[in-house]
């Protein structure tokens, strides 16, 4: 993300000031403050729309200024007027309190690059995770935390069409369940807000992630990949953008318009906002996962808090203690935000589009750990950014042994497979095709029949797509009679093209297919392939190999050996229609790799 231009920081009283008090004796000041319950008047403003004060109030109250995430802002505002209304004080003075609205990820990362707060005094965004990027990133010094004001768990929200389809509400899901569910097929469209910029749908993605693990197999292993493809189609740069795609009616959602969402990640607080003034076809109902709802937290902090004036960070303070008393809380609840005081009001639950037969008082986001959440993150980047992927397929003559269980040669099966894997891929992804065997072209064991290059551009050959061009090419590929495996030498050469023509911000692998081990005497032997493939690989131009062993005639040890000289992976299939699903799951390899 880039630099963001914020307002500069107001002038504080100096550190030698001798009516400030130390760092030392802040913490004492933290502390008293949090527990005190002064009563008062005080103004609020926001944006331009000053509130004005009267009598002495005018002449001496303490500015505040508040930055909040978009969808608590609005409470915040309501809060500050009831301060106001109520003449609620700060040590006997008023309280002129601003509240700004902002990203929380976008002054994450102006907090990060720029070391300083700009003009505010509090910061309160939609989760800890935010003020966690900052401390480990930025400057520690800078946050404050001081406690959490609210919470929301985060769900996924369908419109009542799509809901019913899925036995809403009597029926549950887990998070890989309700990820297969909205993710097979084009029956549901599902929506979120960039896993990248939004804490819902990051946490939702780390979600999918441990529920598919923990249920197991291989499917699972590479479903939250398959999920990130798909939601990278669909995502919004904001939760707001997010809950804008939603279909509005039921022509949207069941004939209409393709690119209206019928199903969304979704925090319960957005869905309760969303519900208050949607048409009945287009309000969400939610399904709350029975493995646990990972929760918006809303932590409140003091930003630059030594340097603040202890007036200053005492009516921050005291505005935080405002909303954990009943009125505050009321006002929070009045937004669709869950308190601290016991379970979430029916009342909530329902507006938002819950209901009692679903899981509603299980949200927790104590599982998810920073690194989890850190992985998840590396596996989304590289997973829906745009990929650079030569694959480069073994057409010996043992490709027409038929595959056990099918009746059908491993060619014919491999073919299939590699024509659903090209459909997981968009058309601003870069794709070739080789083949290779023994002696195809001269002394050369391999053939390059594609080249390289974007899924949607136009050949020139009659209106034909490099996909639709890929595609014929699959069809045609067919054992080589008599051919054996030249795999060592077409490694090397693939892997050298792939680094000369590699393309930066994209994924740039390698995939290799094969049924079988090196059966070419005159190549270059294992030892100096990887040696050669180690000197060659460069941190700054990744290409990882994702070598696929296909049947018993494979050697997974040796392709693995070879493939971890670039950073890659070595797999074995007994089917070559797992191909696909291979492909995803080194892919999610090489994420976690980058991100741990």
């Amino acid at each position: 993300m880039g630099r963001h231009n914020m307002p500069d920081r107001r002038s504080r009283a100096t550190a030698a000031d001798p009516q400030r008090p130390g760092p030392r004796r802040r913490m004492v000041v933290i502390a008293t403050v949090l527990v005190l319950s002064v009563a008062g008047s005080a103004a609020y403003v926001v944006g331009a729309d000053w509130l004005p004060f009267t009598g002495k109030c005018e002449d001496d109250a303490v500015r505040i200024d508040v930055i909040a995430s978009p969808d608590m802002a609005p409470a915040l505002r309501e809060t500050a007027t009831y301060a106001r209304d109520k003449e609620v004080r700060s040590d006997g003075r008023c309280m002129d309190v601003r509240v700004t609205a902002r990203d929380s990820s976008k002054f994450a990362d102006y907090l990060r690059t720029e070391d300083k707060p700009g003009s505010y005094e509090v910061w309160v965004p939609d989760s800890d995770m935010w003020v966690e990027r900052v401390q480990l990133q930025g400057d520690e010094s800078l946050l404050t935390p001081t406690g959490n004001i609210a919470s929301s768990p985060v769900t996924m929200g369908m419109v009542p069409a799509a809901a019913k389809k899925l036995g809403w509400p009597k029926k549950t899901y887990s998070w890989a369940e309700l990820a297969g569910a909205a993710t097979q097929g084009d029956q549901l469209r599902l929506g979120a807000a960039d896993p990248a910029r939004s804490a819902s749908g990051l946490m939702a993605l780390a979600k999918i992630s441990a529920s598919a693990q923990q249920a197991g197999g291989e499917e699972a292993q590479g479903q939250i990949a398959a999920t990130a493809k798909i939601l990278a189609q669909r995502t919004s740069d904001s939760d707001a953008q997010a809950l804008e795609t939603l279909a509005r009616d039921n022509s949207g959602t069941e004939q209409g318009n393709p690119r209206r969402n019928q199903a969304l990640i979704v925090s319960e607080q957005a869905a309760f906002k969303h519900n208050a003034s949607a048409p009945a076809a287009g309000k969400l109902e939610l399904f709350y996962p029975k493995d646990g709802a990972p929760e918006l937290d809303y932590p409140y902090a003091l930003l630059d808090e030594p340097g603040q004036t202890t007036d200053e960070s005492r009516a921050a303070l005291r505005f935080m203690t405002l909303l954990g008393e009943e009125a505050g809380e009321d006002i929070l609840a009045s937004h669709g935000f869950r308190t601290g005081r016991g379970a979430p009001p029916d009342t909530i639950v329902k507006a938002a589009g819950g209901s009692s037969t679903q899981p509603v008082t299980n949200a927790s986001a104590e599982d998810l750990t920073t690194k989890q959440l850190q992985e998840t993150l590396g596996v989304w980047t590289i997973t829906v950014q745009s990929a650079r992927v030569s694959v480069v397929v073994d057409v010996s003559g043992s490709m027409a042994e038929l595959v056990p269980g099918r009746g059908l040669p491993r060619m014919e099966v491999t073919k299939a497979a590699l024509t659903a894997a090209l459909s997981q891929f968009t058309n601003e992804d870069d794709f070739g095709l080789w083949e290779f065997s023994t002696l195809l072209e001269g002394s050369r064991d391999y053939r390059e029949l594609v080249p390289t290059d974007r899924l949607g551009k136009h050949t020139g050959k009659g209106g034909t797509t490099q996909r639709e061009l890929l595609t014929r090419e699959f069809s045609k590929l067919q054992p080589v009679p008599n051919g054996a495996t030249g795999l060592y030498d077409t490694t090397l050469a693939a892997y050298k093209q792939a680094l000369k023509t590699h393309v930066p911000d994209m994924f740039n692998t390698v995939v290799i297919v094969t049924d079988g081990e090196n059966q070419d005497p005159g190549s270059i032997t294992r030892s100096a392939l990887i040696a050669e493939l180690e000197r060659l690989a460069d941190p700054d131009r990744p290409v990882p190999l994702i070598a696929v062993a296909v049947g018993p005639g494979g050697d997974r040890d040796e392709l693995d050996q070879v493939a971890k000289a670039t950073g890659g992976s070595g797999h074995q299939v007994d089917d070559p229609a797992q191909v696909p699903e291979v492909i995803l799951k080194a892919i999610t390899a090489a994420a976690q790799a980058s991100a741990g």
